[in-house]
This record gives structure tokens, sequence and C-alpha cells, in this order.
């Protein structure tokens, strides 16, 4: 999959650089799979008072039911389709179980129409599987890892992200997490072998504000651009620097440390992650 330039017909397609969906194999979802998002909130909580700014507007989405759990054990299952996916960065795979029900995953890098993924302590450890982790190879890269046994995939789900199993200690596997953490997690967890697909997104430039707008993001105001009794940094004669960054409530930004010192999953922390 690679990246796609535009010759510049118009201003938007200048500097736009978009993903190759030369990897996507269908347009339609399954409709069973499909429930309509009721998530438009604009920033609005059920008040209708603005909790979140720079929120609203967006095309409409419809949500895709994902299974992040790969709780369906020692069944096999077909990849029907590859899919796009409004609602997160990754493309998603449609599985087709051998008891006829069907699923979403999420796909890994390599993973293609009718390949055969399976769940469980017995599968084998190649792309698309789902296995716990005492059953993986160290040195596996792996992603949608859970962080309590039971609870469905919670950790490098999202575009070309994917974390390492390094070591074993007890009952305990040690991972090297995509933000630089080493953490301990319960070797009963399971997780998913294979890079998470679409890792070229990152590489893409919107190219124009309306893409944003498209996407449901309005522009976001600085704190310097407002009055003092809108923004800590607001205010001031002239273009003024508005003094040590900080957040609208007044914590200091660019670096202040918000993460409880006595927070309870600290002692599952080996390695801090980098900045």
């Amino acid at each position: 999959m690679a990246v796609k330039r535009f010759k510049p017909v118009t201003p938007g397609t200048r500097f736009r650089v978009d993903v190759s969906n030369s990897d996507i194999t269908t347009n339609v979802p399954e409709k069973s799979l499909v429930v309509a998002a009721n998530t438009r909130s604009g920033g609005r909580n059920n008040s209708g008072k603005m909790t979140m700014r720079y929120l609203g507007g967006g095309h409409k989405q419809a949500y895709r039911l994902i299974d992040f759990k790969r709780n369906k054990f020692d069944i096999p299952a077909k990849v029907a389709t590859i899919e796009y996916d409004p609602n997160r960065s990754a493309r998603i795979a449609l599985l087709h179980f051998a008891d006829g029900e069907k699923r979403y995953m999420i796909a890994p890098e390599g993973l293609t129409v009718g390949t055969i993924v399976t769940a469980g302590a017995t599968a084998a450890p190649e792309v698309g599987n789902t296995l716990p982790l005492k059953n993986i190879p160290l040195g596996s890269i792996i992603h949608n890892i859970e962080l309590n046994p039971g609870q469905g995939g919670v950790i490098a789900r999202s575009a070309g992200t994917y974390a390492q199993l390094s070591a074993r200690d007890g009952k305990y596997a040690i991972i090297k997490l995509p933000s630089g953490e080493t953490r301990m997690i319960l070797s009963t967890c399971l997780a998913t072998i294979g890079t998470v697909s679409n890792g070229e997104r990152a590489n893409a430039v919107l190219g124009k504000a309306g893409r944003n707008r498209w996407l449901g993001r309005r522009p976001r105001v600085r704190g310097v651009a407002m009055n003092p009794v809108d923004h800590p940094m607001g205010g001031g004669e002239g273009r003024a620097s508005g003094g040590h960054p900080r957040s609208r409530k007044g914590l200091l930004a660019k670096g202040y440390k918000t993460r409880d010192k006595k927070k309870t999953s600290d002692r599952y922390i080996i390695e801090r992650r980098k900045k």
C-alpha cells in the first residue's frame, strides 16, 4: 500500500497526500454488523452544555461492530473482505466463521481475502491469529492486547501500531508498548499477531481546512488570541506571549505531569513511556 499525490488542479489538491485504497475489497459493509452511530453530540452533554470544544458537523457515519474480544475459540474463520471504517484509522476485516457467524476484526498488515484465521490457545502464531500471551513466542510483534483477561483488546489498535512481547516473568508477560513504555500484563490475556494495517496513514496530508470539517473537527482557537476572561493566556497589549503555557483551566502544559502519583497500575510498569 502506497500514498497518492495529486496534480494541483485546485488549491486543495496542491499539497494533498492520501493513502491508496488498493487494499480495500468492497465499499458495502455487512448489514448485520452496522448500527446507527448516535454520537453526533457537537461537544454537548445531555443538558445541552458544551463540554468539549471544537467538535461538530462532519459527515454522517455508521458504526461497525468490531470483535475486540476474539473469544470464538478454535473455530476457523475465512477473511471475506477488507473494508474501510470511518470510525477508526485501521482497516477492518469481515470474518465468515465455519459455523455461519460473521464478525469484524481489526485487520493486521498483510492479511488478505481468503486467509483462514483462528483464536485460542492452540492457534498457530501467524498474522491475524489470536492467542494468550503465554502461548506467543518471545519477540513476536502483536496488537489488540487485553489488559485484563476477557476484557477485549485495548492496546495497539490504531493504524500502524504494534507492541512486542519481550519476556515472561511468572504469571506475567512483559510487553514493550507503542509509547515506549514497558509493562507487565497477565499472560492469560489475549493478543493478536502482527502489526495493525494502514500504517501509511501517518504520511497523509489533508490538503485543505474543509477536509477537517468533513471529519467533524471545528477550528481550534489559540489561548493567546482570546480575552483574559476566556483563557489564562489571553489579553495583553499587542501580541503578548501569554506567559507560561497552560490550559484553559490553568494546568501547566509542556511537560507538567498529570498522572496520579499513587496510581494502582504503577506496580506493573517497568519503564515509563518515552516523551
